[in-house]
């Protein structure tokens, strides 16, 4: 197990677009600033003891809490690497909002294939998703609600 200042010092040396973050306890986040998403946070709370977390979100290999975040208290330098440059991708991706007059209109896919679709309605100031069915699935009241849904359940931008 790297112990906490060689993972600090790993992650400084080899990924200078991450911006060190202190937060409370001594513990530190690793931020990707150009991320092209809400979320910024690649290393999340890289404590004093060595334990932390690195952000990959739900449609990884690696075992992922319900926040998308990976225990990396045990990782070799070659796997804490390879992980950090997997959310760093990750948070690269472009995000495409097709926005039409009728509102916005998104297909989300899961690991397994599944897409739901986003749909805005402006008049209602609504946002619904919709099964491959053409079924309701569920209904929110902002886009961040929905988006997080999606994020929630394992769904991507397609």
């Amino acid at each position: 197990m790297l112990s906490f200042s060689e993972k600090k010092a790993l992650i400084e040396e080899k990924f200078p677009l991450l911006a060190p973050n202190p937060v409370s306890l001594g513990r530190m986040n690793y931020q990707f600033l150009e991320s092209t998403t809400d979320k910024k946070n690649v290393v999340y709370h890289l404590h004093p003891n060595g334990n932390g977390f690195v952000f990959v979100g739900q449609n990884s290999n690696y075992p992922a809490d319900t926040k998308g975040l990976v225990n990396i208290r045990d990782f070799s330098e070659t796997d804490l690497c390879k992980i950090i440059e997997e959310s760093i991708k990750i948070l690269s991706i472009p995000v495409i909002v097709d926005i039409q007059e009728e509102g916005i209109t998104e297909d989300w896919i899961n690991k397994n294939n599944i897409v739901l679709t986003l749909v805005e309605d402006p008049e209602e100031e609504l946002f619904s998703i919709y099964t491959e069915d053409g079924l309701l699935d569920a209904i929110f009241n902002t886009y961040s609600e929905a988006i997080d849904y999606l994020d929630q359940e394992g769904f991507e931008l397609y």
